[in-house]
């Protein structure tokens, strides 16, 4: 889609407006919590708009964007743009995402599906060896095999046209800005760097993320990427199609094409590479109306799913405690056996949505949840309506994802979930200075089971299923009161129906919602996530039947709670984001 005619302004012209300043690296304020030695963050508060992100210098742009008089997709196009530069990691314009928008005057609610394609030349056998056994994951992550058609810049630019009111140009400087200019690396993106070795791999990335002698750039060092800068000058003049036809796309295909397993990508992915409309997904939770995101995404659907099983029990009765977290692991057992057998891309599966959040269907379910004991592993339900649809088996693991949301100032709503899928993606950066995603290995390897077709195999122009989860509650009279998603693969669906849970049934406000300990589970052990209050409950579950595995979390939720009297915004303490407004 060709941009409009704010898109033409000259570049110069946007960089008036903004003074996004890489300076020292600074933290929001914390203080130490003695029980665990995480830190505590206080409650951020606004009155008229707020934005959230995984980084402070993303969640700032927002803000800033916000009290220009920009819309909430405004400030989320903007702080993805940024996030690209100061959490490239995590996501950017070589990944995919889903966002849901709240239109500020006619309430509307939008969902848009950015997420990454298979190249049309994809086959079921992908990830198959010779001899017919699945590539280990880790093998399969750093190849261009893994890499799927970019969705975010369409996403962004299809968003903006609906939901846009600042010029695009001006949304892209600040990103523009960071790159050409530099930022100091935070603690988590040179600790991820430390760690790193087959990114070194890449001469591109490692000129970007490497000293010269080799090292990986520590904290509070400045990092410039010059190429992404030209990259995104590019597109702030030309929009999406600058990104998926011309120069660009060739950089993207000729970077998918090196390495042992290169891509079969074409221009042709590229330039025909569209934005999906979805239907949202809805249900409700006590008083509450949430809305999420459907298939590809798995998200929406085990997030609903998992509210239902807990809602005929009394969960602020008991409080936070080892009999909430036994009942909400047993909540997650039965969403993900469904989530794993049933779910896929719509376009190429018939996935039962209507059958699995069925009312009737979701209380035979939530009466399998025996509130003494767990029942250990569940088996996928029957779901009603479900014409026919192929089984989905095997789970993503995504964990490169970011999640960042903002409200304006007339009750727009932008929450968008974004990712390249591992950390870093698949290690292969384009000339234009930016990593490209392997999202293609959320696909099942195995293309079979059971002698029947699996519905989440490869296959050409097919979107692989995903966990993320933004989500939208509304109260019982259609006002929104919270805004929630998060980072972490799998976990993404527990980490966000915990929020819920906290905020609506706890009282908690957003901030000790997405601080809160996990406890949780993919259908598989008890995951207790430990220097938490969560670890404390381990001999309490057991006793129930639990095998509670102690392991580290690292959720990245962002919460924002809309009432009578402003906004309350929490960052999640296990990075390094921030909530901000006015």
């Amino acid at each position: 889609m060709a941009p409009d005619a704010r898109m033409k302004r000259p570049l110069l012209a946007a960089l008036a407006f903004f003074a996004v300043v890489a300076a020292p690296w600074a933290q929001p304020s914390v203080a130490p919590e003695a029980a665990t030695g995480r830190t505590v963050r206080p409650v951020a508060a606004a009155r008229n708009f707020m934005a959230v992100a995984a980084n402070p210098i993303a969640a700032a742009t927002g803000r800033d964007v916000l009290s220009r008089g920009g819309s909430a997709v405004d400030a989320a196009i903007a702080m993805q743009f940024v996030l690209n530069v100061v959490e490239p990691q995590s996501s950017g314009i070589g990944g995919g995402g889903f966002m849901l928008v709240r239109d500020g005057r006619s309430g509307a609610l939008l969902s848009l599906d950015g997420r990454e394609t298979a190249p049309a030349a994809a086959r079921p056998d992908r990830f198959l060896r010779p001899d017919g056994t699945p590539v280990p994951f880790r093998e399969a992550v750093p190849t261009g095999r893994a890499v799927g058609v970019p969705g975010v810049v369409r996403l962004l630019e299809e968003a903006h046209r609906r939901s846009g009111r600042l010029p695009w140009p001006e949304l892209v400087v600040p990103a523009i800005r960071l790159a050409e200019d530099g930022f100091l690396v935070s603690p988590r993106l040179a600790g991820l760097l430390s760690r790193e070795t087959a990114l070194r791999a890449d001469p591109l990335a490692a000129s970007v993320f490497f000293e010269a002698d080799g090292r990986p750039k520590g904290a509070g060092t400045l990092l410039r990427n010059p190429a992404l800068a030209e990259t995104l000058r590019r597109i702030a003049h030309g929009g999406a199609a600058a990104f998926h036809e011309g120069r660009i796309a060739a950089e993207i295909v000729a970077a998918a094409g090196r390495g042992p397993a290169p891509s079969d990508m074409t221009l042709d992915d590229l330039r025909g590479y569209r934005v999906v409309e979805r239907e949202p997904v809805c249900g409700t939770y006590r008083l509450h109306r949430v809305c999420g995101m459907g298939p590809p995404s798995s998200g929406g659907i085990a997030v609903l799913q998992m509210l239902a099983f807990l809602e005929p029990h009394d969960l602020a009765a008991m409080g936070p405690g080892p009999r909430v977290a036994h009942l909400f692991t047993e909540a997650g057992r039965l969403a993900f056996a469904d989530r794993n057998l049933w779910v896929a891309d719509p376009d190429f599966a018939s996935v039962p949505v209507e059958g699995l959040l069925d009312r009737g269907y979701l209380g035979t379910r939530a009466a399998l949840i025996d509130p003494a004991r767990s029942m250990g592993r569940a088996e996928p339900g029957d779901p009603p309506r479900r014409r026919g649809a192929l089984p989905a088996f095997g789970a993503s693991e995504e964990s490169g994802t970011t999640h960042f949301a903002a409200v304006d100032r007339e009750g727009g709503i932008a929450a968008m979930t974004s990712s390249i899928e591992d950390a870093f993606g698949a290690r292969i950066m384009t000339a234009g200075g930016f990593l490209l995603n392997n999202q293609l290995t959320d696909f099942s390897f195995v293309p079979e089971a059971e002698g029947r077709p699996v519905a989440n195999r490869p296959e050409g122009g097919k979107r692989p299923r995903s966990s993320m989860a933004p989500v939208i509650v509304f109260d019982r009279e259609g006002r929104p009161v919270l805004v929630a998603g998060s980072a972490g693969g799998a976990t993404i669906i527990g980490s966000v129906a915990r929020t819920v849970v906290e905020v609506l049934d706890f009282g908690r406000d957003p901030q000790q919602a997405v601080d809160a300990g996990h406890a949780m589970s993919l259908n598989g052990p008890t995951l207790l996530e430990r220097g938490t209050e969560a670890e404390t409950w381990k001999s309490a579950l057991e006793a129930m039947g639990h095998a509670p595995v102690p392991t580290d979390i690292t959720s990245g939720t962002q919460a924002i709670r809309i009432g009578p009297d402003g906004l309350a915004g929490g960052a999640d303490g296990r990075r390094e984001g921030a909530a901000l407004g006015d």
